[in-house]
């Protein structure tokens, strides 16, 4: 952000989500890298057709491929700059909203964006005439750049206003450089440059939008955690008023006529029976 103070280059904390992420890409690219120097071209060709997206080996059953092409790096200049700035952008938003929400964010974006490129990919073989732009079902995509652009589109919307440095030179607003991101994407697709490497990030971003529109501050996890537990205790509840009027009914058999259960399945002892429902000198 803009100050009287000079401005100065540090290195966020790494932990956390941010962590994980960036040390199971760097994981993948080394074991390949190691798998390159010990097996011929032709394998390590089938290994990497196998992780990258390509729509129409997942209409064909390859169901996978939504989740590890997004671990496929290629590149040692690429690939550092992506997780540099993986690194910088992910620190950020999960020092704001946690490291559930920001490991949502991501996989949702990665996992979401890949199967909705797959789709639209997928177009052509309904029919020759059946098509997006120039996207061919045929195409194969990789790389943490997808998942990585809506963790952008999610930091351009938390944090729109605020400044970096783009390529350590040029001082823009955040927002500014999603736009231009997303214009390049389209601009990409339209010509057929890499359309559907630019329909995956695309669609990352989409994804990414919807997350941080309506996903709770907490992430989904914590409302489906929520939920469960209000309903287990609903059972409860439910069981244990169930069990009360059994044993008044019980009681009642036997001629104990004294024995009472409030709505929620708890006794209730003569004494809070005579108690006057305003009398709170009872009360610590």
């Amino acid at each position: 952000m803009r100050g009287t103070a000079p401005t100065t280059l540090t290195l966020p904390p790494f932990r956390g989500a941010t962590r994980r992420i960036v040390l199971i890409n760097l994981a993948v690219f080394f074991a390949l890298a190691v798998f390159s120097f010990a097996a011929p071209p032709a394998a390590l060709n089938r290994v990497e057709t196998a992780l990258a997206l390509t729509p129409d080996r997942i209409a064909n059953g390859w169901i996978w491929q939504p989740v590890t092409y997004s671990f496929l790096n290629i590149g040692i200049l690429g690939t550092a700059f992506g997780l540099l700035t993986l690194w910088f952008t992910g620190s950020m938003l999960e020092d704001t909203r946690g490291h559930r929400w920001f490991t949502e964010l991501y996989y949702i974006s990665a996992v979401g964006g890949g199967l909705l490129a797959a789709l639209l990919g997928m177009l052509p073989l309904l029919g020759p005439h059946v098509r997006l732009f120039t996207l061919m079902p045929y195409e194969l995509t990789f790389g943490v750049f997808a998942p990585l652009f809506g963790v952008l589109v999610a930091f351009g919307i938390l944090f729109a206003d605020v400044e970096i440095m783009l390529f350590f030179v040029l001082r823009m607003r955040v927002k500014y450089l999603v736009a231009i991101y997303v214009l390049v994407d389209i601009a990409r697709l339209i010509l057929g440059k890499q359309a559907l490497t630019a329909t995956v990030e695309l669609s990352c971003g989409f994804c990414a939008f919807l997350y941080v529109r309506y996903a709770a501050a907490r992430g989904f996890g914590f409302n489906v955690t929520e939920r469960y537990f209000a309903l287990r205790n609903d059972y409860y509840r439910y069981r244990r008023r169930s069990a009360a009027k059994k044993f008044e009914v019980h009681m009642r058999k036997h001629g104990r006529t004294d024995i009472h259960f409030d709505n929620e399945g708890r006794y209730i002892s003569p004494e809070d029976e005579r108690r006057k429902p305003n009398d709170r000198k009872w009360m610590n």
